[in-house]
């Protein structure tokens, strides 16, 4: 393709085979090992659902009790399939008498590989059926109502409690929104269990549970068919439970999921291991689903400078993309994370921050780049706020991004009111309608500044992936290479829940969303 910013893409395409090197690397190590967390997506995707009379979910009942009698490494599906053959019940019916301590699990007489095959892949067809009518309802969806144009317009709500989060996204859909994503409640990335049924509290935002999943989905789809355009529906799988809430998206019908590979590991301090086997699932998931993934590059340049790391986004976004496309996920589903989050003073700012939208937008010229707002120097004071926000919009339309996250006047004072979203939207309505065409129409100096950074960025993300390839994805983490945050390989949240595959471990998912919907 013809670049704007005299990019070289043979340099790009080195950049890229480094980056598949690494993700190669990381995938050896993947496929080894399974986690608490895939498993219990596996009980999941087997129809197991609810809770015990404690609130705790039944496929962490099933999960923690073959963990404890150390044959976690033999995998959930081995035992459910078996106990389904000696039994003849259902894996949720299984679950129900493992919970009240009733069937050992573990001690039933083994089965024949063909019985427990069979027994097994009669769920499994099952839930693939699920999923798969739920991405046809999407695309029919799309065919017959249309959505907004590109950029999408992309708000948050955050209120805790779902049914206002409802009345807030309904209205936010009918303000121009394209895209809602309800904010998950902090904290619940550490969490190594997902809640159950509807939440009416949540800091910070609301509980991301398969309940509140199907009621904003059911909300949006009554609002978009009154709209005539579909609403897409926003939330978060990162964290301990990554692949879990995967599955509960894909049943539900969401649209858009943050999962990234790495910022569980930078920003909520989980282990390195558990997040990257966890990513492999939860993507394969997506995939299959049709649901875009947003990844979290952003985030590096809350924690390092923006300018002189901006080199770290790239090298990190060619690395999620490699990653995910080992996980089936074509380029089209990847919303790969950067921002517009250099300091304001900065002279030239506005170039740099333009340069580097347009080169992120030539490397990855299908995916829908997901691009952030401006929020590490927002203040008190929303009218310089509202021009910094009015600044990224113009960067956005101008260099084709896929995703606008539209930044907020108040953003360093509270969560937004729904005056404040109409603000934004009408701040971003406004200026991609005047300057829709923009990109068509302007050109980058032969020698000037934009050319310079984007040529200058590329190659420290070159060496910076190099050096990672020479190290190894695990080593770099420790020595903080991404946001300037180092991490141990054995430290962090959730290591006990890894463990390495058995002879009797089976996953058949994996070969099944690989094939095709």
């Amino acid at each position: 393709m013809h670049s704007k910013l005299g990019l070289d893409f043979k340099r790009v395409e080195h950049a890229r085979s480094v980056a598949g090197k690494i993700a190669a690397e990381v995938q050896s190590f993947v496929e080894g090992y399974t986690t608490v967390a895939v498993e219990r997506t596996l009980c999941r995707l087997a129809g197991i659902d609810g809770v015990d009379e404690s609130q705790v979910p039944l496929p962490n009942i099933v999960v923690d009790f073959i963990k404890e009698r150390g044959v976690l490494s033999q995998g959930v599906l081995f035992y459910i399939g078996n106990a389904m053959v000696a039994t003849s019940l259902s894996p949720q019916e299984i679950a129900e008498k493992v919970s009240l301590g009733e069937l050992d699990i573990t001690r039933l007489p083994i089965a024949s590989k063909e019985q427990i095959d069979k027994a097994v892949m009669q769920v499994v067809y099952e839930s693939i059926k699920i999923i798969s009518a739920r991405r046809a309802r999407r695309e029919d969806y799309l065919k017959t109502l249309g959505e907004g144009k590109k950029p999408y317009l992309y708000v948050i709500v955050a209120t805790g409690n779902i049914y206002e989060d409802v009345v807030q996204a309904e209205a936010a859909a009918r303000q121009g929104a394209d895209i809602i994503a309800v904010i998950r409640t902090t904290g619940q990335s550490l969490l190594d269990y997902v809640p159950f049924g509807a939440t009416t509290e949540g800091f910070g935002g609301t509980y991301a549970t398969q309940e509140n999943f199907r009621i904003m989905r059911s909300a949006l789809d009554k609002t978009g068919e009154e709209l005539g355009r579909y609403i897409r529906l926003c939330n978060y799988c990162s964290g301990l439970c990554m692949p879990e809430i995967a599955v509960m998206g894909a049943l539900e019908g969401l649209d858009v999921m943050l999962n990234d590979a790495l910022y569980g590991i930078l920003f909520r301090d989980i282990n390195m291991q558990r997040t990257l086997i966890d990513q492999f699932f939860s993507r394969v998931i997506n995939g299959f689903a049709g649901v875009i993934i947003n990844t979290g590059e952003d985030n590096y340049l809350t924690t390092a400078d923006a300018f002189e790391e901006a080199h770290t986004v790239l090298a990190s976004d060619l690395i999620n993309e490699q990653l995910a496309l080992m996980a089936g996920l074509p380029q089209q589903q990847m919303g790969l994370g950067h921002a517009f989050e250099m300091e304001p003073e900065l002279e030239n700012g506005f170039i740099y921050e333009l340069a580097q939208a347009q080169m992120t937008r030539e490397i990855f010229p299908d995916a829908p780049l997901k691009y952030m707002p401006p929020t590490k120097f927002m203040t008190g004071n929303i009218f310089r706020g509202h021009i910094q926000d009015a600044l990224f919009n113009m960067v956005g339309i101008w260099t084709g991004q896929g995703i606008q996250l539209l930044g907020m006047p108040t953003e360093a004072i509270h969560t937004p009111f729904m005056s404040d979203r109409y603000l934004s939207i009408e701040n971003a309505k406004y200026i991609f309608n005047n300057m829709r065409s923009i990109g068509d129409e302007m050109e980058f100096r032969e020698g000037g500044i934009a050319r310079q950074r984007a040529k200058d960025v590329l190659e420290k993300s070159i060496d910076t992936l190099e050096r990672i390839e020479k190290e190894g994805l695990f080593s770099a983490l420790e020595k903080g290479m991404f946001g300037d945050v180092k991490r141990p390989r054995n430290g962090g949240k959730g290591l006990e829940g890894v463990a390495e595959k058995g002879s009797n471990y089976m996953n058949p998912f994996i070969n099944l969303m690989l094939g095709g919907k």
